[in-house]
């Protein structure tokens, strides 16, 4: 795909993430009518409401590329070489909690790899979006982008660690550092916030599904960054299940090569 076409299909998915956000931000937060999946996660009117609103205009704009949807009642069996993956509320233990930190996740997969994402904060009215070797913005709602970058790291490191979700492992691994200050931050929202230069490392080293990271690891890696296995390899998509075991993200590249450091 030529810029473009990547510029092009980069704002048709940012129309696409901010009609789904209007979509959730209709549903009474008070009617959320809460059910738990078979993984146990909580599925709300508001997931199936963006759901809705997302599937139909990405099979417009990418006819022939098969979409994957944490809401889809079946995933697509073959795949080929590039495919979407779409998270339509994540975080929707922090939409039931009453807090604003959700996000609608949009990515864009090409042999493996995450090369354009969009991540929309409805409630915050932000958007976060970025092509893979061509910058990542921000933007409010309606709004012209700004470029962000993510930033080089100081002698005191800033991580990104989840509200909702934080595991055993992760929260070790934080305990054995040097100088790291934790900042708690609910969905995609971690990646943001390395990608604008606000954190250094987002850990996460228990399993989680592609659907909820590869938005957010496209919009880092476009504004600098990078995410990676735990012991520093290029993190790929398409596993079985979707699911990916553990990762790191990291604001500067060059951490990954103090990585011994800072798993000492």
């Amino acid at each position: 795909m030529n810029p473009e076409a990547s510029a092009q299909l980069l704002d048709g998915l940012t129309e696409v993430a901010e009609r789904a956000s209007t979509a959730i931000l209709a549903v009474d937060r008070g009617a959320l009518a809460e059910r738990s999946k078979l993984d146990g996660s909580p599925v709300t009117a508001a997931d199936r409401a963006a759901h809705a609103a997302i599937v139909p205009e990405l099979a417009r704009l990418l006819p022939s590329v098969p979409i994957v949807s944490e809401e889809a009642e079946k995933v697509p069996t073959t795949l080929g070489g590039s495919y979407l993956l779409v998270d339509p509320l994540d975080g929707t233990k922090e939409l039931l909690a009453g807090c604003d930190e959700f996000t609608v996740n949009l990515a864009l997969i090409r042999e493996g790899h995450p090369v354009l994402g969009v991540v929309a904060a409805p409630a915050l009215g932000y958007l976060w979006r970025g092509i893979v070797g061509h910058g990542a913005e921000r933007l409010r709602f309606g709004e012209s982008p700004v470029a962000i970058h993510s930033r080089a790291p100081s002698a005191n490191l800033v991580a990104a660690v989840s509200r909702s979700h934080l595991d055993p492992a992760t929260d070790a691994f934080l305990a054995r550092q040097h100088k790291v200050e934790r900042v708690a931050c609910g969905s995609a929202l971690k990646f943001c916030r390395l990608a604008e230069g606000a954190a250094d490392l987002y850990p996460r080293l228990a399993p989680t599904h592609e659907w909820d990271i590869a938005a957010g690891h496209a919009v880092l890696e476009a504004a600098g960054g990078a995410v990676t296995t735990p012991s520093g390899d290029p993190l790929t998509y398409g596993r079985e299940g979707f699911r990916i075991p553990a990762f790191i993200a990291w604001g500067d590249p060059r951490l990954i090569r103090q990585k011994a450091v800072l798993q000492s």
